[in-house]
């Protein structure tokens, strides 16, 4: 993993923080070539605490929950005002979107601060070790307590930064979700739920409700110039800062082909590209996207942007469906 210092050298705390705030809801597989381009572009704070928002959004394009990425920029620029990281956990807390598992990851791996940051992998080995069978979200304070009791060990303490990064290796590669390799592991004498049988029952959720939908409708509109029409959205809100394609609102109900195209943002020819669908945390969206031709955008509101360089821009994952979906029938 790029962020992890080698053997015998000393963590950068800003590595360790960049990959902790990326991995935040984010595969390892998936956040590995954003950190390397990230950082080959902001390669330490006080380059990223230089930047405009506005680049810092796009280099992080693509990742999602965008309310990281806008914490991220202003925790490196109160970090940079107060010349380096806090070295403890309540300073660590005290900055910009880092919470109690980002400020113990950070204080452990950075500054050899004893404590266990308890991310999906952690809760996992420990709800096995210790053969906590009630259901999550409940069962967090007992789980965590477990993972508590692990770190007090001499060694664990000794070496917190090892050992937080050991049991995030040992969820990941042994103690697995579906198919824990329970002959492999060091751990396996004194795990509770090994000497049950239930190891691969836990942790165990409790059922989740389902996601509400919602729906809207988005526009592409190309000149013959080769640029699109994007805009845009306000700074705090759901994915605040990024740019989209002009749209409706999204609201509860669908929108009818007449309902949407009355607030397109020009008079144009108007047709039905294609149907996006786009789950976030707490609802999923269906998005009706309509393209158009024109020869100039001229006043439209909003910002003309070359289409061959859309992959450079500050797009949400959601509307680079929607932009591909558009490319593909206006191509075709």
């Amino acid at each position: 993993m790029p962020w992890r210092a080698p053997p015998g050298a000393v963590p950068d705390p800003y590595r360790v923080w960049l990959s902790e705030a990326m991995l935040q809801q984010t595969t390892v597989a998936a956040v590995i070539p954003y950190y390397e381009r990230f950082v080959s572009r902001f390669p330490d704070l006080g380059a990223l605490a230089a930047a405009e928002e506005a680049a810092v959004m796009e280099a992080w394009a693509g990742l999602g929950y965008y309310a990281r990425a806008r914490n991220l920029h202003a925790c490196a620029r109160r970090v940079a005002a107060l010349g380096g990281f806090p070295r403890d956990l309540a300073g660590l807390r005290a900055l910009p979107g880092i919470g109690p598992y980002t400020a113990t990851a950070i204080a452990a791996i950075a500054f050899g601060v004893p404590g266990v940051p308890v991310d999906a992998n952690v809760v996992r080995v420990a709800a096995r070790i210790g053969a906590v069978t009630a259901p999550l979200p409940g069962a967090r304070a007992a789980i965590e307590a477990v993972a508590t009791r692990l770190g007090e060990d001499p060694a664990a303490r000794a070496r917190p930064g090892d050992f937080a990064q050991a049991l995030f290796d040992l969820g990941a590669t042994i103690c697995t979700q579906a198919a824990p390799t329970c002959v492999l592991c060091p751990w396996r004498e004194g795990c509770a739920a090994h000497r049950a049988g239930i190891a691969a029952d836990l942790p165990r959720k409790a059922p989740k409700p389902a996601r509400p939908s919602r729906f809207g409708a988005h526009f592409w509109l190309e000149d013959a110039a080769g640029q699109v029409l994007l805009r845009r959205r306000p700074a705090r809100g759901l994915l605040g800062g990024m740019l989209e394609l002009p749209g409706t609102a999204w609201r509860d109900a669908p929108w009818s082909a007449a309902e949407a195209l009355a607030l397109a943002p020009v008079a144009a020819s108007w047709r039905h590209a294609g149907t996006v669908r786009h789950g976030f945390t707490h609802f999923t969206l269906t998005i009706e996207v309509y393209a158009a031709r024109v020869a100039t955008i001229g006043e439209a509101a909003g910002m003309a942007r070359p289409v061959a360089g859309l992959g450079a821009e500050a797009l949400p994952s959601v509307m680079r469906k929607c932009a591909a979906v558009a490319v593909e029938e206006t191509a075709g």
